[in-house]
């Protein structure tokens, strides 16, 4: 098995977002924000390669909608087809997309316009893509709070092109690849977690977005249900300590990889890993 990142790009978040009702002068200790109180995070996927299958985990937010999207101030927003070429591979080899929710900045770089046809095409056209069914639901209906993170474009085309598999419970991709729902930030979030010879990583999306959000009280501001949120990432990290699991942050522009340590009910960072660091482990 081959396990590659690939950064997608950068964008801005407002500091009370990322950390709900921790006090500014606690979170900026442990992420770093400018003088506008803007933090910087990351858009960082994953290619899985077991040889049969070469699964992508979400595609970052592509550049359809940047100008509608402006206030998130994005950077080095990445064609795949010129990053996979890097690493060896055509996005035409991608066979599944993991989308760990469907709001903009996990699955838009799944779709592109094409100015030549004046339509939405597929990046990855021979990829099943895989959603969580109740993610979907809400998707098609969203809440209030989600509505504006929803976009029809950047998901309609795979479903119309016949590429999309709801996933309904816990259920394996292939062997060494498993997909696990998780509530909170919204509902039917996916988290993968991959079997790679001793170890098993996790990537967890916006169930943990930062390393800083690790303690279970500092959940995100974005967070649909806060008690969830909290419930599910005490789940997902008492696994984690007991099971020595490397956790892959997407959103943590300077923490890359990390495992944890669970004493007395409380979490929090064991040793910090580069992702190159944590695949040679």
């Amino acid at each position: 098995m081959q396990l590659y990142k690939i950064e997608a790009g950068t964008f801005h978040v407002d500091g009370g977002a990322a950390f709900g009702v921790v006090p500014k002068k606690v979170w900026q200790k442990r992420y770093p924000s400018s003088a506008d109180n803007y933090c910087t995070v990351s858009m960082r996927c994953l290619l899985i390669d077991t040889g049969e299958k070469r699964i992508l985990i979400d595609a970052g937010t592509g550049d359809k909608q940047l100008e509608y999207l402006r206030y998130y101030d994005f950077k080095n927003i990445i064609n795949f087809d010129t990053e996979l070429a890097k690493i060896g591979y055509s996005s035409s080899d991608i066979t599944d997309v993991i989308f760990t929710h469907l709001h903009f900045d996990h699955c838009g770089g799944a779709t592109r316009f094409n100015s030549e046809k004046n339509n939405v095409e597929l990046v990855f056209p021979n990829a099943m893509h895989w959603v969580a069914e109740s993610q979907w639901q809400n998707f098609l209906s969203p809440n209030v709070r989600e509505a504006d993170s929803y976009f029809t474009e950047n998901m309609m085309p795979i479903d119309k092109a016949g590429k999309l598999t709801l996933v309904g419970k816990n259920q394996f991709i292939c062997p060494e690849v498993e997909v696990r729902i998780y509530n909170g930030h919204t509902v039917g979030q996916l988290v993968t977690y991959i079997n790679s010879g001793n170890n098993t990583f996790v990537y967890v999306g916006d169930v943990i977005p930062l390393a800083a959000n690790v303690p279970l009280a500092w959940i995100s501001a974005y967070d649909i249900n806060p008690i969830a949120a909290m419930a599910e990432k005490k789940i997902l990290l008492d696994e984690a300590a007991e099971m020595k699991q490397i956790i892959i942050f997407e959103h943590d522009t300077y923490t890359e990889c990390c495992t944890v340590v669970a004493q007395y009910n409380k979490h929090k960072v064991d040793k910090v890993m580069t992702f190159d660091m944590a695949i040679k482990q």
